[in-house]
């Protein structure tokens, strides 16, 4: 398998293709794929029909295999049964052919017998300079070339050219984007990468990233297999001044059993694909219009660095004051217009007309379209305005055209980028006059808020990069390829300790005692009062088999607590060898209980969640979840972004937590699991007891499942 992001030019642009399975039957897809590439496509080079069982196709000469073509071409598109495929692969391979575009299913997604063909084809690629598109894939289509290398009927009527990229694994939702062109969305290039075999939607992504015409990459996920290729290929795009727009399907567990029989690719963790998307500043959507409102509005402009608030202009009092209020639920802000704005629209529009924001011009607009010239587009040149809102409930025929008309000449004036929303279920002619200027309508004001609100959001995630620095780079870039070597165990509470000392973590002051007379000494040493907990690496969750007694005020206490710990653990785990007691100080009365855990996702490498500590990270599932490693910046992201933080912020009087003591004991974690990146599977240090401001941030408690010796 190729591990490399590879050079795609000649996949997407191509100097000659051969169609193996060309067939005269317009509705097969032999016949579709020769009708899209000889019909509908400008392409200039040369093409060759592979058919074994016709000497002419089309009335052009066909030859019996790839192995007989007069030439090599750069490309071959595959239309043939899933049993004659990697025959196929195989001359091509020979040939030195660059690339395959493989339609057909059957593979992956069908069966052992299928996985078989899918593992053969895998090692034809493994063993060749031949990339393979696909298979089980509806194949390439390079709009701003015009050419058509898919099996599509629907080729000949998607062909608005435009500088949005798409690069999908679903064909059907991937179309389905490719037709919001209907609204005004231009799109370049979109490819859909099927079962990947080969390339991968991160080969595209990459592709993308450097490509003439292509200034917003789309992509529509079922699961990242290769999680480096991802994160190289978003990196290029990032670096390439390219937004990348991503909607992630697999989130619930039916999205993931539906994703898994469709392509059989990995799915993922979805809070971790989420997490990862924000520290690449992937902007993440959830539906397919959200998906095509985003890169409609990113496309067309660019928030200004100055401002960042939104006026409404709209001809009806009831759908200016649903949009505001949308608005306001989105945490978005109206603008606040200056002076000269309010004057002139005070001037020009009817007395009771509302000028303030929003702007309802009234039904007056409707009688005389002229006056939007001159008012809407003195709401966009407002200094505090970044975008209109230009909400159009009705379809009024013709004086609808003409409102149309009028915002489209005010955007021929003005960079502010004005979106139509148009909320009548009737699809006036309206929509194709703003769809033929690029304005790309919009279905409803709550997805035209949603596109608004990430459209900001990036551009707050630009604006908070430090110019110069590196691009975050998870561990797993730095991790070996495969599995990692050794035996897992899980440590005990005390040698888990021991190895986060190392790392400077704050922990409380403890030792680990063999015999009641051992607890007593080492409690008289630390100082009442005092914890013991159960030591044994064979259990986890000590508080289930009696195996903690917390504040434990003297000598007496003590030996009580060491009998009850030792009969309790006796009667629930007999089996269980005890390694002894451990005693600890007892942490001050005060503090707040969080959780801080580390997982290795199998994708995206380790992964940090952050929460309430205790039982409440199972009942409200209230975390937040990084990519390791972590900068400051995103270490304090993630604790004020759960939603229990008012408990560390000073809720209703209550004392200020730690907070910088608890993000630097975030910082220090990160340090650590990437110290120990290709030993530690799994860590869980709940709770971490913060204390009130200036008394720290301490791991009371310490699990750690990986690769180690008996003792660290």
């Amino acid at each position: 398998m190729h591990d490399t992001l590879p050079d795609l030019s000649l996949l997407c642009s191509p100097r000659s293709v051969a169609l193996v399975g060309a067939s005269d039957d317009p509705g097969s897809i032999g016949g579709r794929a020769r009708i899209n590439l000889l019909q509908h496509s400008d392409f200039t080079g040369d093409v060759m029909l592979v058919n074994p069982k016709r000497e002419t196709v089309a009335g052009m000469r066909c030859w019996p295999d790839v192995a007989s073509l007069p030439v090599t071409p750069d490309l071959i598109l595959v239309s043939v049964p899933a049993v004659h495929v990697n025959t196929t692969l195989r001359q091509a391979a020979a040939r030195g052919v660059p690339f395959a575009i493989v339609y057909t299913s059957g593979f992956g997604e069908a069966g052992t017998a299928g996985r078989q063909l899918e593992d053969e084809m895998r090692s034809i690629v493994a063993a060749s300079t031949l990339r393979v598109y696909g298979p089980n894939c509806p194949g390439l289509c390079n709009i701003n070339e015009r050419l058509g290398f898919t099996f599509s009927p629907s080729f000949q009527h998607d062909l608005r050219r435009g500088p949005i990229g798409l690069a999908t694994q679903g064909g059907g939702l991937g179309r389905n984007v490719l037709q919001a062109m209907d609204r005004g969305l231009g799109i370049g290039l979109w490819c859909s990468s099927g079962n990947e075999v080969d390339l991968q939607v991160s080969d595209f992504i990459a592709h993308m990233a450097d490509a003439d015409g292509i200034e917003v990459i789309v992509t529509l996920i079922e699961g990242i297999k290769d999680g480096r290729k991802f994160v190289r290929a978003v990196q290029r795009a990032g670096g390439n001044g390219k937004p990348v727009i991503a909607l992630k399907v697999g989130r619930s567990a039916y999205g993931q059993k539906a994703a898994m029989s469709h392509t059989g690719s990995l799915t993922g963790s979805a809070e971790v694909n989420s997490a990862l998307f924000r520290q690449l500043g992937v902007i993440e959507v959830d539906d397919i219009d959200e998906l095509a409102d985003t890169a409609a509005l990113i496309a067309r402009a660019r928030p200004p660095k100055t401002r960042r608030d939104i006026a409404i202009y709209c001809s009806s009092g009831g759908a200016s004051a649903l949009t505001a209020d949308m608005v306001g639920q989105a945490e978005l802000k109206l603008a606040q217009f200056a002076p000269a704005t309010t004057q002139l629209l005070g001037d020009s529009l009817p007395s009771y007309a509302a000028i303030g924001n929003p702007v309802d011009t009234t039904t007056a607009v409707i009688t005389d379209p002229q006056l939007i010239d001159k008012t809407l587009l003195a709401v966009c040149e407002d200094p505090s305005v970044s975008l209109v809102l230009f909400p159009v409930t009705i379809d009024y025929g013709d004086v609808t055209i003409k409102v149309a008309e009028s915002a489209v000449r005010v955007q021929q004036q003005t960079d502010v980028p004005i979106v139509p929303v148009w909320m009548s279920s009737r699809r006036g002619e309206a929509v194709e006059v703003y769809a033929r200027a690029g304005m790309v309508p919009v279905g409803s004001v709550g997805k035209a808020v949603k596109a608004v609100k990430r459209w900001l959001a990036w551009a707050e995630w630009v604006a908070q990069q430090t110019p110069g620095s590196a691009a975050f780079e998870p561990l797993l870039l730095r991790m070996p390829h495969g599995t990692p070597e050794g035996t897992t165990c899980t440590l005990n509470e005390h040698d888990a300790k021991a190895l986060l000392r190392t790392a400077g973590i704050a922990l409380p002051a403890s030792g680990v005692a063999r015999t009641a007379d051992e607890a007593v000494q080492l409690a008289q040493r630390i100082g009442y009062p005092v914890v013991a907990k159960l030591l044994s690496a064979a259990i986890t969750h000590k508080t289930e088999v009696g195996g903690v007694v917390l504040d434990i005020a003297g000598d007496d206490a003590l030996r009580e607590a060491w009998s009850r710990i030792h009969a309790d653990v006796a009667r629930h785990r007999s089996e269980v060898t005890i390694d002894g007691v451990l005693i600890e100080a007892m942490a001050p009365a005060g503090g707040v209980e969080t959780l801080v855990g580390v997982s290795r996702d199998p994708v995206l490498g380790p992964v940090l969640t952050f929460g309430l500590g205790g039982v409440h990270v199972e009942l409200f599932r209230d975390v937040s979840r990084r990519v390791l490693p972590l900068s400051r910046r995103e270490a304090e992201a993630m604790v004020r972004e759960i939603r229990a933080f008012p408990l560390l912020d000073g809720l209703r009087g209550r004392p200020k937590a730690d907070v910088p003591a608890l993000v630097d004991l975030l910082l220090k974690v990160s340090g650590f699991v990437a110290a120990h990146a290709t030993q530690i599977d799994e860590m869980d240090l709940n709770p971490v007891w913060v204390g009130p401001m200036g008394q720290g941030a301490c791991a009371l408690d310490a699990v750690i499942v990986g690769r180690f010796e008996a003792k660290p």
